[in-house]
């Protein structure tokens, strides 16, 4: 009871001086361990401390900086709730859901925030078409025989310096290209599972993941997830001896934001190492961070080569060139076989003008002016969903990436909010689409990928005048 009273003593201090204003708008506050000196109190008391400002909106944390005083268009939509789902592997698929959604994907005049990519008018399109003509030149045979497997040199050889900002230290002979993202994860999965085997995810979590587990037979188990932080690493204890793999986004995860603090992701590696469970990591979303510095990867505590780390350029250069790679450790042979069997090359030209746009600086300029976009685009999300949408609506406050997850009142249902949408020209995402269980019927996804306009913004607020009829 002692503890309890104390946490929340502190708790309503610091409340207290941010709504009396003594501590304002963008201040920084203590960090963890500093806290903890000042109150005597445990590290977990004051991560607890700091939990309670953030769903209260009152405070925002910022990776690898710290935490500071939220904006005030903020402080009026609390976070949702910490995810529950049922702790056995469930695998009920909303196959007729998501094909709604992306079979409309292709009409004329919609406003797409369904889809979780950057808009064409945010990616250096006339400087990456200069690239594909100069690799087409530089290239043998113009780019038209076959790479070496494991990919393009110099392009494994970018991503290996790039790794160097977070703690990976790659070799170049350490990773393999693959044609996106998607296919990474599906050598990974086709690599460390059988049929019938467990693997666990956050939830919710990417439909394309939830597909692709249970297109190989896998059974998903998926875990508490806080939209802040991530999942739930005291379940995962529980459920350790019931996994397989175990396949997570610890920076940004599509679709709640969430960012997992690095002595999470230190836990987690060395959790899953010590049980022989394969961790594989979907870091796509990394680069595209809104603090000061890129954030780690779980891949950065690996010692034993557990974790096989997987990404790609599809969010944050062009989705449609289909680069990605995995680091996959210990497991490369298996890798390497998979790849041989089924894509044996990646597409030269492509790999060729991807690497030289990353070997010359302009992918370090564009992403400077893409997360600052994305940054805008939030704030401006949130303050309009603030503005306009139902009594009761919680959003998340992400830090980064390319998604906004959107919690309504319960007797809200978004596959009848989309159904009323689309007719308006509007396509979302529902909740429902990013779990195998029967939960998150009230959520949505939007994606902030969007370019801030006029149109954008009531195209936004058409969403919640249309909640306000359910």
């Amino acid at each position: 009871m002692k503890k309890e009273f104390i946490y929340r003593e502190i708790t309503n201090q610091i409340a207290d001086q941010i709504q009396k204003g003594i501590l304002k708008t963008g201040d920084k506050l203590p960090s963890v361990r500093k806290l903890c000196l000042d109150y005597q109190i445990s590290m977990n008391t004051a991560k607890r401390v700091y939990l309670e400002l953030e769903s209260r909106s009152l405070i925002d944390s910022k990776p690898q900086s710290g935490y500071y005083v939220s904006k005030p268009i903020l402080i009026n939509l609390p976070l949702p709730e910490v995810s529950k789902p049922s702790l056995i592997a469930n695998n009920d698929e909303p196959d007729e859901l998501i094909s709604k959604v992306y079979e409309n994907m292709g009409k004329k005049g919609l406003t797409i925030f369904s889809i979780g990519i950057p808009a064409g008018d945010l990616l250096p399109q006339a400087k990456l078409k200069k690239e594909i003509i100069n690799a087409t030149r530089e290239l043998r045979e113009g780019g038209t025989g076959y790479e070496e497997l494991q990919g393009n040199i110099k392009l494994r050889r970018m991503i290996a310096v790039r790794s160097l900002q977070w703690g990976g230290n790659f070799t170049a002979n350490e990773l393999v290209t693959t044609n996106g993202g998607i296919n990474a994860l599906s050598f990974c999965l086709m690599a460390l599972g059988k049929f019938g085997d467990t693997i666990a995810i956050e939830s919710p979590c990417y439909p394309g993941i939830l597909q692709l587990a249970n297109g190989l037979g896998l059974k998903v188990l998926e875990l508490p997830t806080h939209p802040t932080t991530g999942i739930e690493i005291d379940t995962l204890k529980k459920v350790i001896h019931k996994i397989n793999i175990c396949l997570l986004i610890p920076n940004f995860s599509s679709p709640l934001g969430s960012y997992m603090p690095d002595e999470n992701k230190k836990e987690v590696v060395k959790l899953l190492a010590e049980n022989n469970i394969p961790l594989i990591e979907d870091d796509v979303y990394g680069d595209l961070y809104f603090g000061p510095n890129r954030p780690k990867c779980c891949k950065s505590f690996d010692t034993e080569g557990n974790v096989l780390y997987c990404s790609s350029i599809s969010k944050t250069l062009a989705p449609g060139y289909r680069v990605g790679w995995i680091a996959p450790g210990k497991y490369k042979d298996k890798i390497l076989k998979l790849k041989l069997l089924h894509s044996t090359s990646s597409i030269s030209i492509v790999n060729e003008a991807v690497a030289n746009f990353l070997k010359f600086g302009r992918y370090e300029k564009h992403l400077y002016q893409l997360r600052k976009a994305l940054q805008d685009n939030c704030q401006n999300y949130i303050k309009t969903i603030a503005e306009s949408f139902p009594e009761g609506t919680k959003t998340t406050r992400p830090q980064g990436g390319l998604s906004l997850w959107v919690e309504f009142d319960k007797k809200i249902h978004t596959t009848e909010l989309y159904d009323l949408a689309i007719k308006q020209n509007i396509s979302i995402a529902p909740g429902r689409m990013f779990t195998l269980q029967n939960q998150f019927e009230n959520c949505m996804r939007l994606c902030i990928g969007l370019p801030w306009s006029d149109e954008i913004q009531f195209k936004l607020k058409q969403i919640g005048t249309l909640a306000k009829t359910i």
